[in-house]
């Protein structure tokens, strides 16, 4: 079961990742993490990332890809995975694609921008013990005060709805076009993401639970 979860920041793409992750029992492959264990375990790949780190320069799609790669041949994804943070460009699947990384199903949440901006500028955060709370979904019981410390409750920067509409609009420029790339491959599954986390959780396990095993 190779998976990729698309999906606009704040569509609830890490909490569906875990449950599939617990459930399926295959891994998360985490670009970023990834990069960062090769980097410390000084592999050939991580080396040739880290030139370009050090550089401060963006790591290649070809060597990211070659990292994934070699993150796929342990053990622990014999079975399968989920791609975490790659591919986010067309021009990565194609690399994915020339390396011979064959994709099962891709899971595109579906959840409108309207839908994301109240979900993510509602967080709130305690900025003593990081508690997190939502002003719709879970509020605290003294408006702006943690439950939990005392502790003062404010919006992370990312929270702020300029931010989210920045990365809302880096997401449909540049990640979006993967949702045709793979539809014409015939892979793309859409999942409705508006509902709550159980319906969206229920209609993806319905979708893997089909597939041939």
């Amino acid at each position: 079961m190779k998976l990729i979860l698309l999906g606009a920041p704040g569509a609830g793409k890490g909490t569906q990742s875990e449950f599939i992750v617990d459930k399926y029992g295959i891994p998360a492959l985490s670009t970023g993490e990834i990069l960062r264990a090769a980097v410390k375990n000084g592999t050939p790949v991580g080396l040739k990332a880290k030139s370009y780190m050090d550089a401060g320069a963006l790591v290649p799609d070809d060597v990211i890809i070659d990292v994934i790669k070699e993150r796929m041949g342990e053990p622990d994804a014999a079975k399968g995975f989920i791609l975490d943070g790659v591919p986010r460009t067309v021009a990565q699947a194609e690399a994915l694609e020339k390396m011979g990384v064959e994709i099962d199903l891709v899971l595109d949440i579906e959840v409108s921008d309207e839908n994301i901006i109240e979900r993510l500028s509602g967080r709130r955060v305690c900025e003593k013990c990081g508690a997190t709370y939502h002003t719709l979904f879970k509020p605290s019981q003294v408006p702006e005060v943690c439950d939990r410390c005392g502790g003062r409750l404010i919006i992370r920067k990312d929270d702020e709805p300029e931010t989210i509409k920045a990365r809302l609009a880096t997401y449909h420029e540049q990640t979006e076009p993967l949702v045709d790339f793979y539809r014409q491959r015939d892979k793309l599954v859409e999942i409705e993401g508006s509902y709550s986390v159980e319906k969206t959780r229920d209609r993806i396990d319905e979708v893997l639970g089909a597939l041939p095993k």
